[in-house]
């Protein structure tokens, strides 16, 4: 049996109002061409298909295009829902999707009612893949004790719950098949890669790594934008996104993951680097310094921070210098206004929040615990 596994497309995402459809429609592309080349039997996509809630016609033509790609090698796919995704949507082509060979899970349902699929490789051996899309707060901890518990017995009660999903899922692993799961969510310890929504990964709901049954050959999981392996008693692995999404992304490369697995014995997992996209980089320096690196930065979108006084004219040096610069700014001496200029620049709200308060001096957790849920309901109101 052999899978392919990629996540967190987040089609439809631009980068200070430039679109990035060709770039998707090109790293897509070259996902589909590997499944064919490794000539895979499932493709496991684990979630974050779109970048919205409520996607263009054009990310939508985007997403359903490839995925009907992925199926031109002859493998079957299977498709959880994210975080971003809008499981209605997703629920109204379940049965168009489904006439191309693509299953799509937006909700988590039990075994009996699809949670599990049974696919049957090219050479005749078995696997069952347990499919559990993006379980938010609201889905999984009752309102009543969103208003009544302690912010630790809810990240428990998340824990717990979620493990106990995780355990239906995958009560029939066995021997005589290859197990595996395709989840969207965050696992303890993991590392966020740029551009998560980061009350919905860092902030108490996640899952222990001892979650996942060690009869698990592969566990594949979307949401963390870096791909990454955690320790665990099964290979679990993060497949991170196909191109780079922020410019906190340090990922040399991206990657999409195949794996080859027969029942009864352990997988072998390798990691194919992806060559189509633009890398997001972020520079630093005075005119000078800067300077030495022109021309070395091929088509990267960049960030460039000049480490001068700001002046009339001198993002347009700068633009000279880096044409595919999209932030040019001025790292002023003054160490409190390079403070301010910073954290403006943060695309993480409760980061932001969390420094509003310092500022005032104000250490009270619980109003951070409010806003952290209040935070949540916004994201999930988005996706209803």
């Amino acid at each position: 049996m052999k899978l392919l596994h990629t996540g967190d497309w987040h089609v439809g995402k631009t980068l200070r109002g430039r679109s990035r459809a060709e770039e998707h429609r090109a790293v897509l592309r070259e996902v589909a061409e590997l499944a064919g080349t490794e000539a895979v039997d499932v493709v496991m996509v684990a979630g974050d298909l779109f970048d919205s809630a409520s996607p263009s016609p054009e990310a939508e033509a985007i997403v359903y295009d490839a995925l009907l790609q992925l199926t031109q090698s002859g493998a079957r796919v299977v498709v959880v829902a994210g975080n971003h995704d809008n499981p209605r949507r997703l629920l109204a082509v379940e049965p168009l999707l489904a006439l191309g060979r693509v299953v799509v899970r937006p909700l988590a349902v039990s075994p009996q009612e699809g949670g599990v699929v049974e696919i049957t490789s090219r050479a005749g051996e078995p696997a069952r893949i347990a499919l559990l899309p993006w379980l938010s707060q609201r889905d999984i901890v009752k309102a009543d004790e969103l208003m009544s518990d302690e912010a630790d017995e809810l990240s428990d009660t998340y824990r717990q719950r979620a493990g106990r999903v995780i355990a239906s899922l995958t009560t029939g692993f066995g021997p005589d098949s290859v197990n595996v799961l395709l989840g969207h969510l965050t696992v303890a310890g993991g590392q966020v890669g740029g551009g998560e929504r980061t009350a919905q990964t860092v902030f108490d709901y996640y899952v222990d790594a001892t979650a996942f049954p060690s009869v698990a050959h592969y566990v594949g999981l979307g949401h963390l934008h870096k791909p990454q392996k955690m320790p665990a008693g099964a290979p679990v692995h993060y497949c991170g996104s196909p191109l780079w999404l922020d410019f906190s992304d340090d990922d040399e490369h991206k990657v999409t993951m195949i794996v080859e697995a027969s029942p009864g014995g352990p997988a072998e997992i390798r990691a194919v680097p992806l060559k189509a996209g633009r890398r997001l980089r972020a520079l630093s320096g005075t005119l000078a310094e800067l300077a030495t690196l022109a021309g070395t930065t091929g088509d990267d979108f960049l960030r460039v921070r000049v480490m001068e006084e700001a002046r009339t004219g001198l993002s347009d040096v700068v633009r000279t210098m880096f044409p595919e610069a999209v932030d040019v700014m001025a790292a002023p001496a003054d160490s409190a206004l390079h403070t301010r200029e910073s954290r403006s620049e943060s695309s993480n709200p409760r980061a932001l929040f969390g420094e509003y308060l310092a500022e005032r001096n104000v250490g009270d957790e619980r109003l951070v615990e409010l806003f952290d849920r209040l935070l949540e309901e916004t994201y999930a109101s988005a996706s209803a």
